[in-house]
């Protein structure tokens, strides 16, 4: 059943984003995704700005909140309700429990690209996993998950851990995946590389030269883009 400040939330979101809409700029914004997702045309600033006045005079979310709106923003079908979701989701990723990383998997793997599995996987994912360590096994099942997504997610969840990465796991992870034929992972062990070289560059160095016959040319690009 869902909680009354979830269908408090999403009766002011569709009646205020709906009533923004822009239909011109929707048909451009899909092009831009490749047609993958309908759109109501809101630039993200507006689209911001709208949001602030969606949650406006109404109570902090709990998790049964959060969980409610994020799934129920995945059900409709224009994707700046995603984005919303994410966007919550973000925001309020610090009082999320263990349990939640059932529903992140939900919604990675749901109406699944780039814009949305991001967020969650850097943000909420990694947020998750930094409070609660124990999810590290989690992402090492993500990590050779059939779906690409999760494969994606569990490679990037560490991107804001700086000083805090897991480096083993990481190079594990990359060594794991360094075959892999989508560009979306192949890109997402280069950046996830290039991230950490910010804080140690020998290593990701010394990583690079020891696997890069396994790696792709994507991967090894990205992961040395700053460093040489």
């Amino acid at each position: 059943m869902t909680t009354p400040l979830a269908q408090t939330v999403l009766e002011r979101l569709t009646s205020v984003y709906r009533t923004a809409a822009d239909p011109e700029r929707a048909a451009l914004m899909a092009a831009y995704m490749r047609g993958r997702f309908d759109f109501l045309g809101l630039p993200t600033p507006q689209r911001r700005v709208l949001s602030r006045e969606v949650l406006a005079g109404l109570a902090a979310p709990v998790e049964a909140d959060l969980r409610d709106i994020a799934h129920m923003c995945w059900d409709l079908p224009e994707r700046e309700y995603q984005y919303f979701g994410c966007d919550l989701l973000v925001r309020c990723a610090r009082q999320l429990s263990a349990a939640f990383i059932t529903d992140a998997e939900r919604l990675i793997t749901a109406k699944s690209w780039w814009d949305s599995v991001d967020p969650l996987a850097t943000r909420v994912v990694g947020s998750l996993v930094s409070s609660h360590p124990a999810l590290g096994e989690v992402m090492d099942s993500w990590i050779a998950h059939e779906n690409l997504w999760l494969v994606r997610a569990a490679l990037l969840h560490q991107l804001n851990y700086h000083e805090v990465t897991d480096a083993g796991r990481l190079f594990d992870y990359c060594r794991i995946q360094s075959g892999h034929p989508d560009f979306f992972v192949r890109k997402a062990i280069g950046w996830a590389l290039r991230q950490h070289g910010k804080t140690n560059p020998a290593a990701v160095r010394r990583f690079v030269r020891a696997h890069r016959a396994q790696l792709s040319p994507l991967s090894v690009r990205e992961a040395l883009k700053h460093l040489g």
